[in-house]
């Protein structure tokens, strides 16, 4: 009998279904989080749809026990994956003080948790890439088991840290895994504006480290990359950079109006290729998902969803007393 394509990547099908789940709740409460701000309750949205299954694939072939993820503002699928929860997000929507990223002080999509191993973001981008390899370089000085994963846009890719933190890794073989999500935007500059080489994986090469595309829209062939990735890390060979493409299903963010710059027609063609939509084809192809069980899959995250929306919408706002908080030692 044949292996099914996640059976042959060492994947059961219980892991495949939290898979599909982990991907499915980001995606609900990406929605609930665009209503919540047309209705003005949320202040700002930026956007994981689209991008779900190269954030899950990659998270998943993760050590979620030892490693560090330093996401960039959309990977809602990271971390999610790394434990962060449905309430956790939505307090962080609604900036109220019990928002575990940054109690209710940093815009949506400035993640970190430090029981989880989630490392802070910062609002210029790529700021990340180097604390990523500062971090993997304290751990091979410790020799500690731990990886870390780092994820970025294509335009970060153009930006000094991206360039100062690859080649640092690189000489020193240190424990990275690069991982851009290309939606073939930064902001409103279309891919070929961005890159004088034909893509961001071409880079990799100068940097002494293996460089792989995928396609981002397929969860299986990003998780078989990051797991190879991960297996050379942890073997002391150092690090990958791995480039994911896929397509941006929204605005940049809910203060962009990306009429400007691209045709409906694209966006409903990068529709067809919604990755949420061809990971439950194949899990039904087989026998993994039925109509049934995705149905009840579907009612128990809007449930999750629901009562993340309530619970945090109704949580206490931070007190204005404790705005200088974590600023300044105390």
């Amino acid at each position: 009998m044949t292996k099914n394509r996640h059976e042959s990547l060492g994947l059961t099908n219980e892991q495949v279904i939290e898979m599909y789940r982990t991907m499915l709740l980001a995606r609900k409460i990406d929605e609930r989080m665009w209503l919540l701000n047309r209705a003005g309750k949320v202040p700002f949205v930026i956007s994981c749809q689209g991008q779900e299954a190269a954030q899950v694939g990659a998270a998943f072939a993760l050590n979620r026990e030892n490693d560090y993820v330093l996401p960039y503002y959309r990977d809602m699928g990271v971390v999610l994956a790394f434990g962060m929860t449905a309430r956790d997000l939505m307090l962080s929507g609604f900036a109220k003080a019990e928002d575990p990223n940054s109690g209710g002080r940093q815009m949506p999509g400035h993640f970190g948790y430090k029981a989880k191993r989630i490392v802070t973001g910062s609002s210029p981008v790529t700021t990340q890439v180097p604390h990523a390899v500062g971090i993997a370089l304290a751990g091979k000085m410790e020799k500690k088991d731990l990886v870390t994963f780092v994820t970025f846009g294509e335009g970060s890719s153009n930006q000094g840290d991206f360039h100062e933190g690859a080649n640092f890794a690189g000489v020193h073989k240190l424990p990275v895994i690069f991982m851009c999500e290309n939606n073939k935007y930064a902001i409103s500059v279309p891919v070929e504006k961005q890159l004088g080489c034909e893509k961001v994986s071409d880079r990799a090469i100068g940097y002494g480290m293996p460089g792989y595309t995928v396609d981002g829209n397929d969860l299986l062939a990003v998780y078989e990359v990051v797991k190879e990735a991960r297996d050379r890390a942890a073997r002391g060979e150092g690090p990958t950079l791995v480039e994911t493409v896929s397509n941006r299903l929204t605005a940049h963010s809910s203060d962009d109006d990306d009429r400007a710059y691209r045709e409906a027609d694209e966006i409903s063609e990068a529709k067809k290729n919604d990755p949420l939509v061809h990971f439950a084809m194949y899990l039904k192809e087989v026998n993994v998902l039925t109509d049934e069980s995705e149905k009840q899959i579907l009612a128990e995250i809007m449930d999750l969803v629901n009562d993340a929306t309530d619970y945090a919408e109704q949580a206490a706002y931070a007190d204005p007393e404790t705005a200088l908080k974590y600023v300044y030692g105390e």
